[in-house]
């Protein structure tokens, strides 16, 4: 029995929709992927082929999977399984553990000792991704990557950061923390934690793991004192995914391509 055009629009109704057309990411003059792939770190020629030929390779959104591919260096956007490759070799991410006392600056006309003193061998003209106050330690980031440091420093991405403080004052409570959470009211509007552990107590101090996202000046230390706790010591040990690790105090470090990759993950980048 012929299929009646009913019964036929039915079982057309149930097919999947056509997959949108491939974007053609290939530029004829320009360098193979493998090749791009390798010379960004990321293993042998041979062993980049078999990433492309795995799927695990995407150029401007697009799965590539064949080997003859070419793209242009300087403007494709290139991950592989997830994480942005940085092709441009002369932008770079350090890692600063900023010592106490210390100017979160590339120069002061006072003449006080700044985080350029640290990085002053690098030939590089880096800048500094939000601040630390000078009575405050731990971890900086520098880099040369104007796109990666804007959004690093806009509210909209939300990037959080833990800080390990230090805090004087009589025993501090569950309920103290409770109030963090939920917000206190300062001069220039309300702030809260996102997670707040006391991770050891003596009479009199109590060191507490924070975080939080905000960047307004001071906001951990006016926070603090809001409640009735001043604080004696902040060490600030993490950056969205990169974290201060044992790098010793007044030390630097180039960020390596995953941790690279994952805080450009972490900024849509």
């Amino acid at each position: 029995m012929p299929t009646s055009r009913r019964g036929g629009s039915r079982r057309s109704s149930r097919r999947q929709a056509p997959a949108s057309p491939t974007v053609d990411v290939h530029v004829p003059d320009g360098v193979r992927l493998q090749k791009v792939l390798a010379q960004a770190g990321l293993g042998s020629r041979r062993a980049c082929e078999a990433l492309i030929a795995d799927g695990r390779v995407e150029v401007d959104g697009q799965v590539v999977v064949e080997l003859g591919v070419r793209v242009d260096p300087a403007t494709a956007v290139v991950h592989v399984d997830g994480l942005r490759v940085q092709l441009d070799d002369s932008k770079i991410t350090v890692a600063v553990n900023k010592p106490l006392g210390m100017l979160s600056a590339m120069s002061d006309p006072e003449g006080r000792p700044t985080v350029a003193e640290l990085v002053q061998d690098r030939p590089e003209r880096l800048f500094h991704v939000g601040r630390l106050d000078a009575d405050s330690e731990g971890l900086l980031l520098l880099t040369n990557d104007g796109e990666l440091g804007n959004r690093l420093s806009h509210p909209r991405y939300e990037i959080p950061k833990t800080y390990l403080v230090t805090v004087e004052g009589g025993e501090f409570y569950p309920r103290h923390a409770k109030e963090l959470l939920a917000g206190v009211e300062l001069d220039d509007g309300p702030a809260r934690m996102d997670k707040v552990h006391v991770v050891d107590a003596v009479p009199g101090r109590t060191m507490i793991e924070v975080v939080l996202h905000e960047g307004r000046n001071r906001i951990v230390r006016r926070m603090f004192d809001a409640i009735g706790f001043p604080v004696t010591r902040l060490v600030r040990t993490r950056v969205g995914p990169v974290t201060l690790g044992d790098l010793k105090v007044g030390r630097t470090r180039v960020l390596g391509r995953t941790e690279l990759g994952t805080l450009m993950r972490a900024v849509d980048l």
